[in-house]
């Protein structure tokens, strides 16, 4: 049995499709755009997985990495959101979140990001891609952190500065703005913006010319693309995780 069919019914905001080496990874909410929840078994603590486990499968040579119909991830999941003090589930959105994006860097083929919609929550899953495609009626903005009150370091203040300056990044995060996809092709965020019913398309067309490479080219390539992302996450992610979740138990006891 492929790990593909092995890993592919065990998550429940996953689909998986491959052809010809090249896997696809949708994330959806009950088959519509994700909405990003963080209850234990939600897509937060579902994704460090699904990454750990594509990493192993060595019939993967390209991954596409996209959401589900006109957005990616534009809403938060309120019915999925935990209700225990965050004191006392902190360790487990930590270890998650940690997980969420070293395993990500973990793949060890090139990763397109089509961002099919509006990437309000979480679009550094998308941007960290070695190729980065945009429906042309995408927005990018972190509506996730510090416009509600949340400190930005759940590594969004290492993966913004790397691509987009730290003056830059630090307005980005700061004022919620809002990056059209055209913007983002400006700032070099996006390397092509296409139109909504060609996005996939073309992330399929150019993923069938990466994997048509030597499995060895695809896989030392990515090694030296992400390395410089691994290095920083290694320094800085636990730490700015760390602080994310002492400011956020301080305001939940009213100590601010």
């Amino acid at each position: 049995m492929s790990r593909l069919e092995d890993y592919g019914r065990r998550f429940a905001n996953i689909e998986f499709e491959r052809r010809d080496g090249v896997l696809q990874v949708r994330l959806h909410t009950d088959g519509g755009p994700l909405k990003w929840g963080a209850l234990d078994g939600s897509v937060h603590s579902q994704l460090g997985e699904a990454f750990y486990q594509i990493a192993r499968d060595l019939d993967n040579r390209v991954v596409i990495l996209t959401g589900t119909g006109d957005a990616f991830c534009n809403a938060m999941n309120y019915a999925e959101l935990p209700p225990e003090p965050l004191a006392q589930i902190w360790p487990r959105l930590q270890r998650e979140g940690q997980d969420l994006l070293m395993q990500l860097l973990d793949v060890p083929v090139p990763v397109i990001g089509a961002i099919n919609g509006p990437a309000l929550i979480h679009a550094e899953l998308l941007v960290l891609s070695d190729i980065v495609l945009a429906s042309s009626h995408a927005e990018i903005s972190d509506q996730a952190h510090f416009v509600h009150g949340v400190v930005p370091a759940d590594g969004v203040q290492i993966v913004w500065p790397m691509l987009i300056g730290h003056n830059r990044a630090r307005h980005f995060l700061l004022t919620g703005e809002r990056m059209t996809a055209q913007r983002a092709w400006e700032l070099g965020v996006v390397g092509e913006v296409v139109q909504p019913e060609a996005l996939l398309d073309r992330a399929w067309e150019i993923a069938r010319d990466l994997a048509a490479k030597p499995i060895e080219t695809l896989r030392y390539t990515r090694a030296v693309f992400a390395q410089p992302f691994k290095r920083r996450m290694v320094d800085e992610l636990g730490y700015g995780l760390a602080l994310e979740g002492l400011a956020g138990i301080a305001a939940q006891s009213g100590k601010t």
